[in-house]
């Protein structure tokens, strides 16, 4: 080799973090013409094999996360065609169906927080549908007779996350993706620009263009520089699978979702005749233990929904790491080091918003610039506030 010309593991693209967020930015930029690669010892894996696949822009609405309101809508948007796409790139079924969402108050208390979502939802130009008590149970007949009320919205759909991740990870492969199967140890940098990653085996990787996509592990790659490490933390999620026999089917025709005693549950229904019930929200690190309070409540807080769940198989207990940042929202496109761009934290999101972040990372690989609809998740957001102050912002 010449001594002058560049190492032969050299791509335009290189993404750490083989989740679906780091897959279909690795998709999109491949379609783009762009050499690219993926660093991730399990590619396919991460959050995606422990989340539900809600597609919920609208029953997902929180106060004070209205910027996002609008990419999660144009990314909920994007998702008929973008499955279409994806289903014939890789030869995959996703499991998407658009079943809609029914979230329901159990008492008084939820049935006035339910009101005030509804008028959140009517302000910010939404579509849902009040119904009485007895319309939800005339929808879902095995609802509890205690229900008060509920939202009817049609256009919150869902998609199956591992479905979705294998999907990407074929299509990956056909469009030429390079795939290295080990862990990114720490960031190169040459006169203050990223210029790859060094592996935990000691092969170094150059690349045009670094991507930090690892999901709640985004922030603890070595390299990058203090002031451009992402401020994202893992937010535990515990999660149940249950099987629904044939003689119970149907069991629940679309999402149903509640807050209960203050915790957030929903059941998600497969066509494979699977139901997912979750997910709890707990502050607690790197830890992954799925705990027996943590099944407890959320098969209490799901009976008290659907009293006939507790009839049904229990197929499948796990727990995974969510990406939270400092606003709940992803940290998108260039970073204030040259050659390196985010695509993290995503939090509750990230299956939502997967089709707007391949799209919107493409954009910034390609030109340099974030596309007008993502210009609010710039990671600059965070740049004059210390490690210290990001996560001292972060919500309990």
């Amino acid at each position: 080799m010449h001594p002058h010309s560049p190492p032969r593991d050299t791509t335009d693209v290189l993404v750490v973090g083989g989740g679906i967020i780091g897959l279909v930015t690795a998709w999109r930029a491949a379609q783009r013409g762009l050499s690219t690669a993926v660093v991730d010892p399990e590619p396919g894996g991460g959050a995606a094999q422990v989340a539900a696949g809600m597609l919920a822009a609208v029953t997902e609405l929180h106060y004070g996360e209205e910027t996002l309101l609008g990419l999660n809508l144009a990314s909920a948007r994007r998702y008929p065609e973008f499955a279409a796409e994806l289903a014939e790139a890789s030869g995959r079924d996703l499991g998407y169906r658009a079943c809609g969402t029914l979230a329901v108050a159990l008492d008084s208390d939820d049935r006035a927080h339910l009101r005030e979502l509804h008028a959140l939802q009517e302000r910010s130009g939404l579509t849902s549908e009040w119904l009485s008590g007895r319309e939800c149970r005339r929808l879902e007949p095995m609802l509890a007779p205690g229900v008060r009320g509920g939202l009817r919205v049609d256009g919150d759909h869902q998609v199956d996350p591992r479905r979705l991740a294998a999907a990407l990870l074929v299509a990956c492969e056909r469009a030429g993706v390079i795939f290295h199967r080990g862990w990114a140890e720490r960031l190169s940098v040459a006169a203050d620009r990223a210029t790859g990653v060094v592996l935990a085996d000691g092969t170094a990787l150059a690349a045009g263009q670094t991507v930090l996509a690892g999901g709640s592990l985004s922030g603890r790659l070595a390299g990058v520089p203090e002031g451009v490490l992402p401020s994202v933390r893992p937010v535990k999620g515990q999660v149940l699978r249950l099987a629904v026999p044939q003689r119970y089917a149907p069991f629940l025709s679309r999402t149903v979702r509640a807050v209960v005693r203050g915790s957030s549950v929903y059941l998600v229904p497969r066509e494979n005749g699977e139901l997912v019930v979750g997910a709890t929200t707990e502050e607690l690190g790197w830890d992954t233990t799925v705990t027996a309070g943590g099944v407890y409540e959320l098969l209490r807080d799901a009976h008290e929904l659907v009293p006939g769940i507790t009839e049904l198989p229990l197929t499948e207990t796990r727990a995974g790491l969510r990406p939270g940042s400092p606003d709940n929202a992803p940290l998108l496109g260039p970073s204030a080091l040259p050659g390196l761009q985010l695509a993290t934290g995503h939090y509750r999101n990230g299956v939502l918003l997967t089709p707007a972040t391949g799209d919107v990372m493409a954009h910034a690989l390609t030109t340099g610039e974030l596309p007008d609809e993502a210009r609010g998740f710039t990671p600059l957001r965070f740049a004059d506030a210390s490690p210290t102050q990001r996560f001292m912002e972060q919500p309990a």
